[in-house]
């Protein structure tokens, strides 16, 4: 097999671990930061480090179970993996379905391949920024991802977060349909909302408030490799490893970079 249908079998047996837990009962326990943990993280998390490890023997593992190596070490490297085994564990714990599993390839600090599987639903987005080429895996068969060009005249479609809602991010989407009149609003959870961009089925995608490095990785390279692009308010490009903290600043995610969005989007 090659590269990327190594990480979609990866995937797919990782979230096949996960459905096995999400059958029965299981125990939730909190982190150090307060956030959810499950067997079904954990053993996702094995699955997928065994199979990188197998690959690629040489590069390095970022992984949200495991304790990341000092910045000191992290800032040498140009290549490694970065892996979310359970992206939206809040989503696995109240069974609404909206959890995936996500392993990015991180070369130059951006993600140029990537990987999103959605074990309900038995799908696997897959994303190659250097070639160009984004597809989605189901039971039928394989299809090709590609964003859609903005249309103003008949308003935005913007995914927002399922269980991450704000008093902030309400009034930024207020802000929005001043600015763009007619604004369709989807609530979804995890990096599936990167994906439903890439789909061509949403325009725009605003976090507001913190995520990790992890979170993000995988979802991006299958949107940027869609056509799209994950930005910070400024402008830049999200970027990966430059800091001590793996947490992720404020971001937009657009189908459509040709749009001038930074003229149009109200202040964040």
């Amino acid at each position: 097999m090659n590269l990327a249908d190594e990480l979609i079998d990866l995937a797919r047996r990782a979230g096949d671990a996960i459905m096995q837990v999400y059958a029965g009962e299981f125990e939730v326990r909190r982190k150090a930061d307060a956030s959810p943990v499950t067997i079904a993280d954990l053993r996702a998390h094995d699955i997928i480090v065994a199979g990188l490890r197998r690959l690629t023997p040489d590069l390095p593992i970022i992984s949200e179970e495991s304790e990341p190596a000092d910045f000191e070490v992290r800032r040498t490297w140009d290549r490694y993996w970065l892996v979310d085994p359970l992206d939206g564990t809040r989503e696995f714990v109240n069974r609404n379905g909206d959890f995936t599993v996500n392993i990015a390839l991180i070369d130059a600090n951006r993600p140029v391949t990537g990987v999103v599987g959605v074990p309900v639903r038995e799908e696997v987005f897959f994303g190659d920024v250097i070639s160009g080429v984004a597809h989605k895996t189901t039971r039928d068969g394989r299809q090709p991802l590609r964003t859609r060009a903005v249309s103003p005249a008949h308003g935005l479609t913007v995914v927002a977060s399922r269980s991450h809602g704000s008093g902030r991010l309400e009034r930024y989407l207020d802000a929005l349909r001043a600015a763009f009149g007619r604004v369709a609003r989807q609530s979804v959870g995890s990096s599936l909302k990167f994906c439903m961009l890439a789909e061509g089925l949403a325009d725009f995608y605003p976090r507001l408030g913190p995520t990790s490095e992890w979170d993000t990785g995988a979802a991006q390279a299958v949107l940027t490799a869609a056509g799209g692009a994950v930005l910070r308010f400024d402008g830049s490009e999200l970027a990966y490893n430059t800091k001590p903290s793996l947490l992720n600043p404020d971001f937009f995610c657009v189908g459509d970079p040709a749009f001038p969005w930074i003229e149009r989007l109200p202040p964040a």
